[in-house]
């Protein structure tokens, strides 16, 4: 015998086995038991939560002789259902509206539909109307685990609750995504990972790492760490709807202490959860969700969904880019954080992370030469084209762009604006080493150089003294 799909295997045949529907079941019920039975109905909800199981067992119950309990036995109705009733045309609304308004005796119409705002209002004014609501993510996880059972498949508990979330609010969803998880792995235990790498998602460990960067403005590790994503294989919309769903838990911990029932999360990944949402403000935790959500959109119909997923990862990090509320909420936070310390802090690449050099502001006065040029520092500007040339691209690019200055301890100063450019040398380790090792190959001397950010090129005119100017360069011949 052929198999048959687990939705399929297990659609409910009796009231009885419906579940998350009981408002739209106790009704239908006490309607065959008083013999109150309607003659046209309109079945509306979301796909998969139970809107043609029931019209089918309620067609069967009211041809029943002696139902028991309102369930079905046996035919006294001619029943019709119509599922997705919301694609007839005009006008076969208006000839099924002819048998609605002065319908047989022994006729029953049983009307489905997932968009129910499509269907003219002359025939909603005559059915009984029943909302089918999202079955919970509780409700569909007790399923499976009770059909898992009769099927003698072993399932990881937490493997059940993401297939019941995944589905959102669909039994014929979760039970397509369970069947597919267990194909794959067929005789073994289906656990969370296993379940994970078959839907192609991503475990919420790599959302709280993805967070953290974008807090850190990190735009690199942002755009590695999805690299990774892309790279095991995982689908790309299944992640922008789970981390979207990951700020808004964050959101929810923000809002109310009492909320971790309503948060589905194990004990380990809500404390987690609880230190984050202090890492970060509202307005820019709701601004984080809106970006995800207009990505949620757009990635639908995108033919290259992992750059539109890239950008919308820079918009993050950059709240600069953007003339929002939201964004500029977020910038002002940034400011206050300078000004609290003091000064625009810039993380140096020395010996380790965390040093920060003081930028100057624009406005104050530019920092002074001492009464000689060291001469390490003047041999670097001298071949500063020559250096260019010679660095491996996307060094190379980056250091086109920078302006040369002189800070106040004699050191060289590589000065540049602040995005990926000031990102590949203050965020990664070692490309400040092979920026002063070429230093050392072209000019035979060894040069420390410390790497500072600006927001704009006005910004050092104003605030550092352009060596270049000073000391006569190299002109580079092509």
């Amino acid at each position: 015998m052929s198999y048959t799909a687990l939705y399929r295997k297990f659609r409910p045949g009796r009231f009885e086995d419906v579940k998350g529907q009981g408002h739209i079941v106790t009704t239908l019920q006490n309607q065959i038991k008083a013999d109150r039975i309607g003659h046209a109905y309109l079945f509306c909800g979301t796909r998969g939560t139970g809107k043609t199981s029931i019209a089918k067992i309620f067609a069967r119950a009211v041809n029943c002789e002696s139902p028991v309990e309102g369930s079905p036995c046996g035919g006294r109705f001619k029943v019709y259902i119509i599922d997705e009733v919301h694609m007839l045309s005009i006008g076969a609304f208006n000839a099924l509206l002819k048998t609605l308004e002065e319908p047989p005796s022994y006729v029953i119409f049983i009307l489905a539909t997932t968009e129910v705002h499509k269907i003219p209002i002359t025939i909603l004014s005559r059915c009984q109307r029943y909302d089918f609501r999202r079955i919970s993510i509780e409700t569909i996880a007790e399923r499976l685990r009770e059909l898992m059972e009769k099927e003698q498949v072993q399932v990881e508990e937490k493997a059940l609750r993401y297939i019941a979330k995944t589905a959102d609010g669909s039994m014929r969803d979760a039970l397509s995504l369970l069947d597919q998880c267990i194909a794959f792995h067929f005789g073994q235990e289906l656990t969370y990972d296993k379940a994970l790498d078959v839907l192609g998602a991503v475990d919420t460990e790599v959302f709280s790492r993805l967070l953290r960067h974008v807090i850190g403005r990190e735009v690199t590790d942002c755009i590695g760490l999805l690299e990774e994503i892309v790279m095991q294989g995982r689908e790309l919309s299944q992640f922008v709807t789970d981390f979207t769903w990951y700020l808004r838990n964050l959101l929810l911990l923000q809002s109310s202490d009492d909320i971790e029932d309503i948060i589905d999360v194990s004990s380990d990944n809500l404390l987690r959860l609880k230190e984050e949402s202090g890492m970060l403000g509202t307005e820019t935790l709701m601004r984080y969700i809106r970006i995800f959500s207009e990505l949620s959109g757009q990635i639908k119909y995108a033919s290259q969904k992992r750059i539109v997923i890239e950008i919308a990862l820079i918009k993050l990090c950059r709240p600069d880019m953007e003339r929002d509320i939201g964004s500029v909420a977020e910038r002002v936070r940034v400011i206050e954080e300078q000004l609290e310390n003091g000064v625009v802090a810039v993380t140096a690449v020395g010996a380790g992370v965390g040093n920060a050099v003081s930028a100057p502001a624009p406005g104050k006065e530019r920092l002074p030469l001492p009464k000689a040029i060291p001469e390490d520092v003047q041999a670097a500007v001298e071949r500063w084209q020559d250096i260019v040339a010679n660095a491996d691209m996307p060094m190379k690019q980056y250091l086109k762009e920078a302006r040369l200055s002189l800070g106040g301890d004699s050191r060289l100063l590589v000065v540049m604006e602040d995005g990926l450019a000031s990102d590949y040398f203050l965020r990664q380790e070692g490309h400040k080493e092979l920026l002063e090792q070429l230093l050392a190959d072209m000019t035979g001397r060894e040069i420390d150089v410390t790497v500072q950010t600006v927001p704009d090129r006005e910004t050092f005119e104003q605030s550092y003294v352009d060596l270049s100017q000073l000391i006569h360069m190299e002109i580079e011949e092509e």
